[in-house]
């Protein structure tokens, strides 16, 4: 790693703490605008092109949300006579723009387009890492609206039926990301510790998943099929971690799931969650499509049997998160 992209690491990881622990709307967009600026460096790749144009649509929409952002909290404080409707308009321009640095439905047009031209680290650090601060900026003006009841449902609604026809991984994911925002964001609704399993589940997994396809180096759902052809258990405990992503039970997957929808119910939003567990439907059937087709399509296996030396890596990874339930369950009930 070049010493350049370690710096700029550091300071990306600083600017998203200063806009966490800020105690003024003005400081917090700095510590956004810190983070903007070091993870565009991180993009650069000297082996291809295509980061190059993902940083610069990625630089566009985030100034263009950074500005937004930049109104809605000028015009909060230059407005002495502070009306209750003013303030929730206000409260909306300001949700939309973080809505847009994270890449929400229908805010979301360009993440997909992003994440295609990264590598799979810069795409894990898109999925996650960048999503910790506006997230929490969003908890901090959380405004219990119609808005953002519709930005769950939206959000929930695209991401199934965009994902559907897609071939690239990284595309799957990034539609994976906008159903998991919206249960965040519904996750948040009172109770920021949910949030807080809800996002550290998430992270777990998609980093499983995304260390698996860097190191087979696979990006499409061809090679995928293709690619784990040399070890059974190496492709079933991978295609696994899709399931625990869906949010099927026995997997780590589904408790953050359970937690979102008990908080829900306890608070009588009924409606949304039978909603949010529909559309979470589909994107289970695209999961199950995948993994479907490449457990039964396409398996010739070679005689000759080359032994992998990061077999071990990946199944001691696969088996943290997918017994993780378990242990989660145990745990929480001496809580």
């Amino acid at each position: 790693m070049k010493f350049y992209k370690i710096l700029f690491f550091l300071t990306m990881i600083i600017g998203t703490l200063i806009a966490i622990s800020s105690y003024s709307w003005l400081s917090m967009w700095m510590g956004l605008e810190i983070n903007l600026l070091s993870f565009i460096p991180l993009l650069k790749d000297s082996k291809n092109l295509y980061p190059t144009e993902s940083a610069l649509k990625y630089f566009i929409t985030q100034s263009l949300a950074s500005s937004i952002l930049l109104l809605s909290i000028i015009l909060s404080l230059n407005l002495k006579e502070f009306f209750l409707e003013t303030f929730q308009f206000l409260s909306i321009i300001m949700n939309s723009a973080l809505l847009t640095k994270m890449g929400a439905a229908p805010f979301h047009a360009w993440f997909p387009e992003v994440m295609e031209g990264l590598n799979w680290m810069m795409s894990l650090l898109m999925l996650t890492w960048q999503k910790i601060a506006p997230m929490i900026l969003i908890f901090y003006n959380y405004q219990m609206s119609s808005f953002l009841l519709i930005i769950i449902l939206i959000s929930s609604i695209f991401s199934g039926i965009l994902g559907f026809n897609q071939i690239s991984l990284r595309k799957i994911m990034a539609y994976s990301s906008i159903n998991h925002i919206s249960w965040m964001l519904a996750s948040l609704l009172h109770n920021q510790m949910i949030w807080m399993i809800y996002f550290s589940i998430y992270s777990i997994i998609t980093f499983n998943i995304i260390i698996i396809l860097k190191i087979l180096n696979i990006f499409y759902l061809n090679q995928l099929f293709n690619a784990m052809n040399f070890s059974k258990s190496i492709k079933f405990s991978f295609l696994l971690n899709f399931f625990s992503l869906g949010g099927l039970p026995p997997f780590l997957g589904f408790f953050p799931k359970w937690l979102v929808i008990n908080n829900l119910i306890l608070n009588n939003f009924f409606f949304l969650s039978i909603l949010l567990i529909i559309f979470t439907l589909i994107t289970l059937y695209f999961y199950l499509r995948i993994s479907f087709s490449s457990l039964m399509i396409n398996s010739n296996e070679s005689l000759i049997f080359f032994k992998k030396k990061y077999n071990f890596k990946i199944f001691l990874i696969n088996f943290i998160s997918l017994s993780g339930l378990l242990v989660c369950t145990l745990i929480f009930n001496y809580f």
